[in-house]
């Protein structure tokens, strides 16, 4: 059988012009699989990066001790690709302030993706998450991408007995969109923190009659939230409440559906959440600034800017494209269920053949030679990313660096010290705060930012040694910096000379856990698979025990106590794992004996000496890369207790029994 990986490696192309390479040229019209819209037909650089700005409050009273935001995701139009094609704007969801309503063309604050959230430290945020997901008539909106009923997801029609169970219906589902948000690497109780089986759908006319209209933990936790604040919950939506209590970092915020995050977020709900100050930020004017603000005036100029990069693929109509069809991922036809235990629609990874970032493919921001601070998120669905900054995006990969970004944060906040780094390396889900210096500049210098990340499934390593590089011609290129003249004076203070605040190291953890990551090919067709990605345990003799995501749970830190997680992973991929509730701290990765391609055998055996976290990982994270042929060693504190999860943010692999509840406390 073909299987996708290997068709993205002997995928062969005709020539090129522009006198490209000939080493190049074979990869020219190389464009991986996605819509009817082909890559190369998209021009570059053609619009401006979009600068999310601050969401607008609800309400920020003196009597009430938070800040308040009444935030809907709705559907709406918005130009993705260039309006120079000529096609219609793309239909997308995302989040906006009910108080503002309307896209941005119109005025309001509704952008995919959205408008960030400023939080301050130890001033909490209250918000009322609506789903908006309804016509002007009142009725359901279906969801504009094929959702699999087989898989382990929310499963509205089952009703109280079945929601939250597989449906084995084969027939992509139309009905009404549950949702339910999530603060990535927010610090926050259980009944705020979006879990997967807590969902809900619309205040629409038209639901069905039988279809359960919230998940399972819904209303045991509107409960909970109305006990610990007095606040009740309204049909169609749910209000969480963030503390705000933990290290000054760049969060963001998503859907969390059980089995339908692929999908949720590929439609465009995301968003920013940056929390500052506390004792570990750093004083005003230390850092480029200012970034966007509530009540900024029109054309306000950033220094300090958020940049989410994802992958996306689009129809010839300029819709957004998805697979419909295992077929997609490895030409496998079927049969599936109920004729085999192969689900019918989801793709174990998927991979766009555009880059979009801020909303809008391959964009161009103008910078003036002064130094800039950048918020990067990974928000790709399975696509590892390494960046870089260089004057002609179609050299030969690897490429030279014309210039380094000096990373200062991780997803849990500043690093020890800065850390000057030629490439980025980041995976899905995962956050860099960096400063770029383009001082040294004249006016009219292109910069290049650059993908040699792999257009497959990460395995670590580095390109052209390890793996082909992102096609240079399309996925290999995410955006354009224009130096424009000086217009401001730069007062902050060189990356190099940065005094970073210090990090407490967590303690001597009282516990270790053996965790497994696990894929499973099909039962009953041979050579057919993976048919799902699980998490799980390791057994006393060191085998691995994979979890599905109904399991009893089997992680249960008791409260206040400090944990070393120790994740061994069997399959041939990284993942990036992703742990609610807490900021750990990376400990260290040891070398697995592999078998010949390189799989961990089994039982597992220790090779060698523990190798230290990378310069980058030092600080507190959230999600870490585990890579295949090792075991990841990551060290918690759980002080709250309550039922959370763990993950791998690979979405595809999350959306199918890569995902496990743990529980803190008895």
């Amino acid at each position: 059988m073909i299987t996708r990986r290997s068709f993205l490696r002997s995928a062969a192309l005709a020539g090129v012009s522009l006198g490209v390479p000939l080493k190049w040229a074979r990869r020219a019209l190389a464009e991986i699989p996605g819509g009817s819209l082909a890559a190369g037909s998209i021009p570059k650089y053609q619009m401006p990066l979009v600068i999310p700005p601050a969401m607008p409050r609800a309400g920020r009273s003196k009597r009430e001790p938070f800040d308040y935001y009444e935030i809907a995701v709705r559907q709406f139009q918005q130009h993705i690709l260039p309006p120079s094609m000529g096609l219609r704007p793309t239909t997308v969801w995302s989040y906006g302030s009910t108080a503002f309503p309307g896209t941005v063309g119109q005025g309001g604050s509704f952008h995919y993706p959205s408008f960030t959230i400023e939080a301050q430290y130890n001033r909490p945020v209250r918000v009322n998450w609506i789903n908006g997901l309804v016509k002007k008539n009142g009725h359901y909106l279906p969801h504009l991408l094929p959702v699999d009923q087989t898989l382990h997801w929310a499963n509205p029609p089952g009703g109280l007995a079945m929601r939250d169970m597989r449906a084995m219906d084969p027939t992509p589902y139309r009905g009404p969109v549950p949702m339910v948000t999530h603060v990535h690497g927010g610090h926050t109780h259980e009944e705020s923190d979006g879990y997967a089986e807590a969902w809900y759908l619309p205040a629409a006319r038209n639901i069905p009659r039988g279809y359960a209209r919230v998940g399972s933990w819904y209303n045991t936790f509107a409960a909970k939230f109305k006990a610990r604040t007095g606040q009740g919950w309204n049909w169609g939506s749910a209000v969480f409440q963030y503390p705000n209590d933990q290290r000054a970092s760049t969060l963001w915020y998503h859907d969390h559906t059980l089995g339908m995050t692929r999908l949720n977020v590929y439609a465009g709900p995301a968003g920013f959440y940056l929390l500052r100050g506390g004792p570990s930020d750093l004083a005003p004017g230390a850092l480029p600034a200012p970034a966007p603000a509530l009540g900024d005036p029109p054309g306000m100029k950033y220094y300090e800017i958020p940049m989410a990069i994802q992958d996306r693929s689009f129809n010839s109509d300029g819709s957004l494209f998805f697979p419909d069809s295992r077929a997609f991922f490895d030409e496998f036809e079927g049969p599936y269920i109920p004729d085999s235990d192969i689900s019918p629609i989801w793709n174990p990874e998927f991979f766009g053949n555009t880059t979009v970032v801020n909303g809008r493919t391959w964009p161009v921001l103008d910078v003036e030679p002064r130094r800039y601070r950048f918020r990067l998120l990974n928000g790709c669905n399975s696509r590892f990313l390494i960046l870089k900054l260089v004057t002609n995006p179609l050299e030969p990969r690897p490429a030279a660096p014309v210039l380094p970004f000096w990373q200062i944060g991780t997803e849990g906040g500043f690093l020890p010290q800065p850390v000057q780094l030629d490439q980025l390396l980041l995976g899905p889900a995962e956050r860099a705060d960096v400063i770029v210096d383009f001082t040294s500049l004249p006016a009219g210098t292109e910069i290049y930012l650059i993908n040699e990340g792999p257009d497959e499934p990460f395995g670590g390593g580095a390109p052209a040694s390890d793996f082909d590089a992102a096609d240079p011609y399309s996925t290999g290129q995410v955006m354009k910096f224009q130096v424009v003249p000086l217009a401001s004076i730069d007062t902050s203070v060189p990356p190099e000379a940065l005094t970073l605040p210090s990090l407490v190291a967590l303690g001597e953890a009282s516990n270790t856990r053996k965790l497994s990551l696990n894929e499973e090919d099909s039962a009953v067709l041979e050579g057919v698979g993976p048919r799902a990605a699980l998490l799980g345990t390791l057994d006393g003799a060191g085998y691995p025990v994979p979890k599905p995501w109904m399991d009893a749970t089997t992680e249960n830190p008791a409260l206040g106590s400090t944990e070393v997680w120790e994740i061994y992973n069997f399959t041939a991929d990284a993942h990036p794992i992703h742990v609610h509730l807490v900021q750990f701290q990376v400990v260290d990765r040891q070398a697995l004996e592999t078998d010949n391609e390189g799989m961990s055998v089994t039982p597992a055996q220790l090779v060698g000496e523990p190798i230290p976290p990378e310069p980058w990982e030092v600080g507190f994270k959230d999600t870490v890369i585990a890579y295949p042929g090792q075991v990841t060693r990551i060290k918690a504190h759980f002080d709250l207790p309550g039922r959370y999860v763990w993950h791998c943010h690979i979405v595809d692999h999350e959306d199918n029994e890569m995902m496990r509840p743990y529980d803190v406390g008895p």
